[in-house]
């Protein structure tokens, strides 16, 4: 009977981690379970709206959860009573009196504002090429570059209350971070979603289930951050190589062809069908045993 439990090097690599989170002053990080790390977005006092510091935070702290070899699974929410307002209208404000500014040619003025788009594109792209599956959990407002962020996610839950806009069209301007860009590669309702689009009205969960936004609606602010955990929970305990593998290969699907994934997916598992994850898994599943969750206590090496 296979039973293998974590032991006393694996519990202090995990004390290790959690206690070596970094710290970030727009973001707080924890680990509410084995191999999985909790976001919040941590300006509450200002609705979790993003400035620059916030889209520099977010580029570095994905970055960096991309590579740690303990994380297996990552929670984004929004600490307070909303996940975010969006972009800091102060920080949009400052762009044209900066740097800009300084600047009278029209096309140095386009080339210096085209690096200052690419720099925030590249915030939320270090959210969306993460290789560790990211959860969603939002609540109260989810508006503007918040579908952005939520559109870098895997897996993306919402609480009962939440309401959404992608409010660019009446910014002035059409989106340029991730919802024009990634979403349309998934979205079930292109109507519906160009109405949204087109008009920058608010919507809620009835619509945003419509168009394939939210997968899940669950009735406050904890039970979806516990629902988004108890998920993450379940993925971390399945094979690394196997999960990020999959992410790997859903994202590469995403944006080439069909048969360009498949000759991808066959150069993947050429090396990839030789993990021992493969043997363990078939191990437990072929258990004869009572136990159901067999399978979830496999102690698989970390990646």
């Amino acid at each position: 009977m296979l039973r293998i439990n974590p032991n006393r090097a694996l519990i202090q690599s995990i004390h290790r981690f959690t206690s070596s989170l970094p710290n970030y002053e727009t973001l707080k990080l924890s680990q509410p379970k084995e191999h999985v790390v909790l976001v919040e977005l941590n300006r509450p006092s200002k609705l979790n709206s993003i400035n620059k510091q916030l889209f520099e935070e977010l580029k570095t702290c994905f970055e960096q959860l991309n590579t740690e070899k303990t994380c297996r699974a990552i929670v984004l929410t929004g600490a307070g009573r909303t996940f975010t307002t969006g972009i800091d209208v102060k920080y949009l404000s400052t762009i044209p009196s900066g740097e800009l500014n300084q600047i009278d040619d029209i096309a140095r003025k386009a080339m210096c504002l085209r690096r200052i788009i690419q720099q925030t594109q590249s915030s939320l792209r270090a959210v969306d090429k993460c290789e560790k599956p990211i959860i969603a959990a939002v609540h109260g407002h989810c508006i503007g570059a918040g579908v952005d962020l939520l559109s870098c996610c895997d897996i993306r839950y919402s609480s009962s209350e939440t309401i959404f806009s992608i409010k660019e069209v009446d910014m002035g301007l059409a989106a340029d971070i991730s919802t024009l860009q990634i979403l349309p590669k998934f979205i079930s309702n292109h109507s519906l979603f160009r109405e949204l689009v087109y008009t920058s009205r608010t919507f809620k969960n009835d619509e945003a289930q419509q168009i394939g936004l939210i997968s899940r609606v669950f009735d406050t602010r904890e039970a979806v951050i516990d629902g988004a955990i108890h998920l993450a929970n379940i993925i971390a305990c399945k094979s690394p190589i196997a999960v990020q593998g999959s992410k790997i290969n859903l994202n590469y699907a995403r944006d080439h062809s069909t048969e360009d994934n498949f000759n991808f997916a066959c150069t993947w598992n050429s090396s990839m069908l030789l993990s021992e994850d493969i043997l363990k898994s078939v191990m437990a599943s072929t258990e004869k045993s009572n136990n159901k969750d067999t399978l979830h206590k496999i102690e698989f090496e970390n990646i």
